[in-house]
């Protein structure tokens, strides 16, 4: 999977036990690629002290909070963004 800036990505919605990054509210949910940071150690081995290798690329992905919350009372343009790792995006 090819990720860029700009591309529509939606969050994984599987199941996952133990220690993770990705948080449970943006299971399910799609957002923009707004930033692409670099590969790092995953964090979910890490946690369980193995190695993390291979190392994972790094996004930022921005989302529509009132598409997130139910109560969202912000603003028309307000975004959420998250630092999220490429094995839990799909293309939407």
């Amino acid at each position: 999977m090819t990720l860029a800036v700009g591309t529509r990505v939606r969050v994984s919605a599987r199941a996952h036990a133990g220690h993770h990054r990705t948080p449970r509210y943006l299971k399910g949910r799609s957002g923009t690629i707004v930033a692409i940071h670099a590969r790092y150690r995953d964090p979910e081995g890490l946690a369980y002290h193995e190695d993390g290798l291979p190392k994972r690329l790094l996004v930022r992905v921005a989302f529509d909070p009132a598409a997130l919350f139910t109560d969202y009372r912000g603003g028309a343009g307000d975004l959420l963004e998250a630092d999220l790792f490429e094995h839990w995006l799909e293309v939407a």
